[in-house]
């Protein structure tokens, strides 16, 4: 016998209905399918659940086929992680199709991108050089990067110009793996957005105030201008930049649209490992607010990436 007062409440009169009569989130229809030994990539895509992340994957692979039909921008922001990953070559095989029409980079990007063009190689142990004082030192990468910083400022060009027509002239090794060097012999705009200190070049002798921040500046202004021709249909990707791509993304919205500029109906997307506080309020829910779709994707940037280009080119 309980000691208690109240008693269990009866379920007795308990109301219910027909499993089949509730609407669902999920059917059978909806599952995975499963693949062929020769199966095509298309089929890989069209086999995935049309289900939560999946399904989204697939509705941002046909707005940015539609961006294309419509001659609207598609900017892919980078962060360093997305070269240093190898991607370049599948950003540049959808920029050669006509699917991505614009960059925008961190610092980090912008240099593990040179140091592939390059010697074919990036991203050093830092654990292993901190101690020794030798981490960021590499010679080529300080010096050459602020030569083309600084010529860039005396012809009045932005950053990811500079240093695009710098490796053009260099006619470096593995120039074919370089998105700088690719998008700058296709005339595809490229900007980098630095702060000082963040990046091993601000640690050179060699490095200018003056011509980064002149040349930085520029690129957030052409940024200003590409991002005017997201409105009626574009799409802006943040492929893994926690900090400062989202930060200057959203400042190029409130400058465009502060300058009378129509800015509606278009779409961003995030892609990383883990989902922040800055791409998710920044990219994916602020700026499309009230008009247009933001994703938020996550997962490893050499599988994930690689799948939205498959979903793309894979109609």
């Amino acid at each position: 016998m309980s000691r208690y007062k109240a008693e269990p409440i009866d379920l007795s009169k308990i109301l219910t209905y027909p499993l089949a009569s509730r609407p669902s989130k999920v059917t059978a229809d909806d599952f995975a399918k499963p693949l062929a030994n020769d199966s095509s990539t298309k089929e890989l895509i069209n086999s995935l659940p049309d289900i939560l992340a999946a399904r989204e994957l697939r509705d941002l692979a046909q707005l940015i086929r539609d961006a294309k039909q419509k001659g609207r921008a598609v900017i892919a922001g980078l962060g360093g992680h997305v070269i240093k990953t190898g991607l370049a070559p599948i950003l540049i095989d959808l920029t050669q199709r006509g699917y991505l029409t614009a960059f925008a980079m961190n610092g980090s990007a912008m240099i593990h991108d040179f140091e592939i063009a390059l010697v074919g190689a990036t991203s050093e142990d830092v654990d292993a050089t901190l101690g020794s004082g030798g981490f960021g030192m590499a010679e080529e990468t300080g010096r050459t990067i602020n030569e083309a910083v600084a010529a860039g400022a005396k012809d009045n060009i932005g950053m990811g110009e500079a240093i695009g027509r710098h490796l053009q002239r260099m006619s470096p090794e593995y120039a074919a793996q370089s998105l700088l060097q690719a998008s700058y012999e296709a005339g595809v705009p490229v900007t980098v957005h630095v702060a000082i200190g963040t990046d091993i070049v601000h640690i050179h002798p060699s490095a200018d105030g003056a011509s980064i921040g002149q040349t930085t500046l520029r690129d957030f202004r052409l940024l200003c201008s590409l991002v005017k021709e997201l409105d009626g249909g574009g799409v802006y990707l943040n492929l893994g930049s926690a900090v400062v791509l989202p930060e200057v993304f959203l400042k190029t919205v409130t400058v465009v649209r502060n300058l009378g500029y129509k800015l509606q109906d278009f779409s961003t997307a995030n892609f990383d490992f883990i989902q922040q506080y800055r791409p998710l309020t920044n990219v994916v829910r602020r700026p499309v607010a009230g008009s247009g779709r933001g994703f938020s994707f996550v997962g490893h940037h050499e599988i994930m990436i690689p799948l939205l280009a498959a979903a793309i080119v894979n109609e």
